[in-house]
């Protein structure tokens, strides 16, 4: 289950490894579309990469600090440092891809 972020575990959370932080609002049609997705995504990277999600609507400083203006909106952090954004609805598989990507990047050399 993906952590509940806000204002006060957000660097705690994401300090260590990867963390993709989903940035959302009950309100918003797309991002209910993709929640079925990163739930099962979370199942399958969940031991490679940290899943957490943010109610834009109960943190709108920490989303505005994040520059997002739109959502659904994914920052990907490594070892506390927001490395990515990716914003709109994306289709499981498109998502996998993308996470398999960054995860590929981001192992030890």
């Amino acid at each position: 289950m993906a952590v509940t972020i806000n204002q006060d575990n957000l660097t705690d959370v994401t300090q260590s490894g990867l963390t993709i932080v989903d940035f959302w609002a009950p309100w918003c049609g797309p991002c209910k579309m993709m929640e079925p997705a990163l739930e099962s995504l979370e199942k399958t990277y969940g031991d490679q990469i940290q899943f957490a999600k943010m109610n834009v609507d109960n943190n709108q400083a920490v989303a505005e600090s994040f520059k997002i203006m739109s959502i659904p909106a994914l920052v990907l952090f490594k070892d506390g440092k927001a490395i990515e954004k990716v914003t709109g609805y994306y289709p499981e598989a498109k998502l996998a891809k993308y996470l398999e990507k960054k995860i590929s990047e981001n192992e030890p050399k």
